[in-house]
């Protein structure tokens, strides 16, 4: 369904809009009164039902405007710029995952990088007052220095994941350089909170547990090896993307990146009995998983630890809601939005 009618600019366009930041930060635009408009292909990397409840929840608002395309695809996405002008774009569309990346590269070649040049064009194009875009903290790669800083060096990625965000940010420096494009590249870490990807470890750790099953522990097969994880509560991360909104960059070259994290990584082993904790509590019985230790994945990287600094400087804020504080949001959404009972343990799992 690309979208069809006549011209109206609208305040804020976010791609990947029925994702999982995607959501959340649209809703936070329409309580603040923006017009919205959204974009996302409903993609089957995991379940669209998921992405299908998102959307639910904000299709029917009046300030809301939605189109059903693949931002890879130029003409839809050209009709997309022409029918709504927005002011501000967000780009978080992408081909999400680093272990997938190497199973389906292509994916990621079309999604991240064909897709993000059309959204570079289009801004050019249909000239915008600021460009955001979704990078990661996986740019930093086998980095052993931390906390991660965005001058270190970020030249040998482990993922092709990693990859295309670091693509990402070059291609969108040089936009910055040729065309003055205002553009902000967000270097998300281990973003995590209700309606989240179930390919993320938190969601489907919950997922075997109530199926009955064990969970993979990635760790080189060592119970006592802890990895380590900058953990970032997704209000957390639309608070600063919402506080960027403005503040687009300037000069003859107006292009930065901010580390988008807790500053506060979590040992593996903590985050797992956190977990157990806060889904015990809103399932009302104690949670313990199976687990199973199992070597690290190629991409993997040991620990990710975020200098937010920058961030604090230019925003006056940075991520500060707790794992204990927001693994419990997530275990009540998640016991709520699959309708679990103490019964239903291994009958009506997810």
């Amino acid at each position: 369904m690309t979208p069809t009618g006549p011209s109206r600019s609208v305040d804020v366009l976010v791609t990947g809009a029925a994702g999982f930041i995607g959501y959340h930060l649209v809703t936070r635009l329409l309580k603040d009164g923006y017009k919205v408009a959204g974009v996302d292909n409903l993609n089957e990397y995991y379940d669209p039902t998921l992405k299908r409840a998102r959307l639910s929840q904000i299709e029917r608002h009046p300030r809301f405007e939605f189109g059903l395309l693949d931002i890879a695809d130029k003409q839809a996405t050209v009709s997309s710029f022409e029918q709504w002008r927005p002011k501000i774009v967000v780009n978080l569309a992408a081909q999400a995952g680093v272990r997938y990346s190497i199973e389906n590269p292509e994916a990621y070649v079309h999604s991240n990088i064909v897709g993000f040049a059309n959204i570079l064009e289009m801004c050019r194009q249909y000239p915008v007052e600021h460009l955001l875009y979704a990078s990661s903290s996986s740019v930093y790669g086998g980095n052993v220095k931390v906390p991660f800083e965005e001058i270190d060096s970020v030249d040998h990625p482990v993922s092709l994941y990693a990859a295309t965000k670091r693509s990402n940010e070059l291609m969108a420096d040089c936009y910055s350089h040729l065309f003055s494009l205002p553009s902000t590249g967000l270097r998300f870490f281990t973003v995590y909170g209700p309606y989240g990807r179930p390919d993320m470890a938190y969601f489907g750790f919950s997922d075997k547990f109530f199926a009955h099953h064990p969970i993979r522990v990635f760790n080189n097969g060592d119970s006592t090896n802890d990895l380590m994880r900058d953990f970032t509560y997704v209000d957390d991360v639309v608070e600063c993307i919402v506080r960027l909104l403005p503040l687009a960059p300037s000069g003859p070259r107006p292009h930065e990146v901010f580390n988008i994290g807790g500053s506060s990584p979590v040992k593996l082993n903590d985050f797992i009995s956190t977990l157990e904790w806060a889904l015990g509590r809103a399932w009302g019985s104690p949670v313990e998983f199976a687990k199973e230790f199992e070597y690290m994945k190629p991409g993997d990287v040991p620990t990710t630890f975020a200098d937010t600094t920058r961030l604090e400087k230019k925003i006056g804020y940075i991520p500060n809601v707790t794992l204990r504080e927001g693994l419990t949001l997530f275990a009540e959404w998640y016991i709520k939005h699959f309708q679990l009972k103490v019964k239903d343990r291994g009958q009506n799992a997810p």
